[in-house]
């Protein structure tokens, strides 16, 4: 059950991550494209719902229990998500921008217990937020070609709960949460191919709450209209927090889709 109950738990900390992400197109939040359509104030604003289909790789540890190595592919994850959301927006005026990306998910896993003394069963629920809020300047800019520094903050939370039915310990739980705060500076870019087709990308690194944050992607984007995009495309991330029993080092990467919508 412990074996089981470990790899339960590795996956909802994975989905906090993975909540999946959506790529960022050229004209994403995280990067917006070079040629953009400005409103009467000189403002451009883009939002983009993401799906990522990432694993999870690293070690955890929650509840007091020993620290564990995971290895949870995407499909994995997948089969303890009970809900996700996540999207990117962003609102520029001239070289400077405002961006914004979240992620919320809630895993849930159950197993039996070998004797069925204390309980008859486990059952792990887990509730993940990542967001991150930054500011970013264009430091080169022409036709066809953007980079953008950024830096800014991303808070994370983790909220797990254990619950026990049947047995001596029928009814009671148990919850383990942690929450911290990371400062993250990096760039982002854009290279348009054609006026339909661009190359897109970001590369951020930091610190604080946890030894180490960072997150990188690649994509490629497809512009159907005006104020819609489609991007597809590759993202890693990492963090790696520790707090006294609470482990959470880990690296999630996996292929994105993305729909962008320009206003």
């Amino acid at each position: 059950m412990k074996s089981r109950l470990k790899r339960t738990l590795a996956a909802v900390a994975g989905c906090l991550l993975a909540g999946g992400a959506m790529a960022a197109d050229i004209r994403s939040p995280m990067t917006p494209e070079v040629k953009q359509t400005t409103t009467e104030s000189g403002w451009t604003f883009s939002f983009a719902p993401y799906l990522w289909m990432a694993g999870l790789s690293g070690d955890v540890a929650q509840f007091g229990l020993p620290e564990v190595h995971v290895d949870a592919s995407f499909s994995e994850i997948f089969d303890h998500l009970d809900f996700g959301a996540m999207a990117i927006g962003e609102a520029r005026y001239g070289p400077y921008s405002i961006v914004g990306d979240v992620m919320y998910t809630k895993i849930s896993g159950q197993a039996g217990t070998p004797k069925g003394f204390l309980a008859t069963d486990v059952e792990l629920s887990s509730e993940t937020f990542a967001g991150f809020l930054g500011a970013g300047y264009a430091v080169f800019e022409d036709s066809s070609a953007r980079l953008d520094v950024v830096g800014g903050l991303r808070v994370w939370s983790v909220e797990s709960e254990l619950s026990f039915h049947g047995g001596i310990l029928d009814g009671r739980s148990r919850t383990d949460s942690a929450t911290w705060v990371d400062g993250l500076v990096g760039f982002k870019g854009t290279y348009a191919i054609t006026p339909e087709v661009y190359l897109t990308g970001w590369g951020l690194v930091g610190a604080g709450g946890a030894d180490l944050d960072w997150d990188v992607a690649a994509a490629i984007g497809y512009r159907f209209a005006d104020n819609v995009s489609a991007v597809a495309g590759y993202r890693a991330l990492g963090v790696d927090y520790s707090n006294d029993d609470f482990v959470f080092d880990v690296v999630q990467q996996g292929p994105m889709l993305g729909l962008v919508i320009h206003f």
